[in-house]
């Protein structure tokens, strides 16, 4: 299941991008495409990135010399077939996009020690995310660009790939009380959920044409599905027993929902990636109140809830992280080490601490902010001999470990903390 690209292929690619861009789902007009340097190999390389990621990554990157170049590009494209092409692109990637500084992030040191242990999944391009770990200890993830879902056996380091349905392009991949994977058909208004046995799954499509875009998914005890659009700016429930979808509309335009969870008293939050508030949802009703957050430039890509009700949630457009307090209405924010420009996205709240990344930084550093103290540490996540991310979502394990992903490099990581280290000896 490799993505192998022959000299047909390449040239391919060239035809095939303006088609796809085309067939793009209708939103706001598209930014014109970087103009790349001049130089031998300009074409191939926009021919051939463009038709899976926008160009603006190569300029926006931390830039690598030609061995890293060539790993890097080797996790998304299999160019062995084509030694010629492949040098042309290498030799115009490291002479035109050496390393820079441009978004070094200010790494916190400290005393506090994680490990990082890494699998490379094994389609090439898929932009592997949200790992999550089942009941039996395998980790699920969602392999968007493969259209893919996958499990990972942590202790051989073998993976499965199961094929979805065409133009899913899973967001994320969610287990059901039943330990049932579900996936969100991102790009065809769908959600459904796997039968490993059968490799068979089961697709609900939504009834709005509107609902293109589901994102989130999260499960109440009973065993109904919740999920967000952001694009299409609702929230919608799905009852797997008779099919039944209930869909509405967040009153705010462009509130844009984005992560969605429960806390433990069972009313379901979602989070604005486009405006500052949180949302609290009725979770029979699906009635929203909206929690308005203090910045007008905040918007919260993700959030979780810790053991004692506090919800942390990143300030992504503002480069913090903050705490609402429920019951109090207590909100406190602190700015990220990095800055304003650090855009945090993934957060887990585990064993004390606040754990998220600056996805605005290159590399991508991992953050962690001890809630005791108020202080910061952080790590640059590597991924292989490169250091490429990003980390979009990150889930907590029942070993007191953390579960990220590096989707430029397909790579599932698990980050474990030193109290879990010792614990487990």
């Amino acid at each position: 299941m490799s993505r192998t690209y022959s000299a047909f292929l390449i040239a391919a690619a060239f035809v095939l991008f303006p088609l796809a861009a085309g067939a793009q789902d209708k939103g706001p007009p598209a930014k014109a495409p970087p103009q790349l340097p001049d130089g031998k190999g300009k074409q191939l390389v926009e021919g051939l990135c463009a038709s899976c990621h926008a160009l603006q990554l190569i300029p926006n990157s931390s830039g690598y010399n030609r061995e890293h170049w060539k790993e890097l590009v080797g996790y998304m494209i299999d160019l062995s077939g084509s030694a010629a092409q492949q040098n042309e692109i290498l030799d115009y990637l490291a002479a035109n996009f050496p390393p820079n500084s441009r978004r070094t992030p200010k790494l916190v040191p400290g005393n506090f020690q994680v490990t990082f242990k890494e699998w490379v999944m094994p389609q090439l391009g898929q932009r592997t995310r949200d790992p999550i770990q089942a009941a039996d200890g395998s980790i699920w993830y969602a392999g968007q660009f493969g259209n893919l879902i996958g499990r990972l056996d942590p202790k051989t380091g073998q993976a499965k790939e199961y094929p979805l349905p065409p133009n899913a392009m899973p967001h994320t991949v969610e287990l059901d009380p039943k330990g049932r994977p579900w996936f969100s058909g991102n790009k065809n208004g769908s959600i459904g959920w796997l039968d490993p046995a059968s490799g068979k799954t089961t697709v609900y499509n939504m009834p709005d044409p509107e609902a293109k875009d589901v994102h989130t998914i999260a499960f109440d005890k009973k065993g109904m599905v919740y999920f967000t659009f952001q694009h299409a700016n609702m929230i919608g429930r799905l009852n797997p027993g008779n099919g039944d979808t209930k869909l509405v509309k967040v009153a705010a335009q462009r509130s844009q929902p984005y992560d969605i969870k429960f806390d433990a008293e069972g009313t379901l939050w979602v989070s604005c990636n486009a405006r500052p508030c949180l949302l609290k949802v009725n979770p029979d009703t699906l009635d929203i109140t909206e929690v308005k957050l203090p910045l007008p430039s905040t918007t919260v890509r993700r959030f979780d809830i810790a053991p004692d009700g506090i919800i942390w949630y990143v300030n992504s457009g503002g480069g913090r992280i903050g705490m609402l307090n429920p019951k109090s209405g207590e909100i406190k924010e602190w700015e990220s080490p990095s800055g304003p420009r650090s855009h945090p996205y993934g957060i887990v709240v585990l064993d004390g601490g606040v754990w998220y990344n600056e996805s605005g930084m290159r590399p991508d550093p991992l953050v962690r902010f001890d809630i005791a103290t108020e202080t910061f540490q952080s790590w640059a996540i590597k991924s292989g001999n490169v250091y490429a991310g990003i980390l979009r979502n990150a889930r907590k394990t029942k070993q007191g470990t953390l579960l990220i992903h590096q989707t430029a490099t397909n790579r599932i990581i698990e980050v474990t903390p030193q109290r879990a280290r010792t614990a487990a000896r």
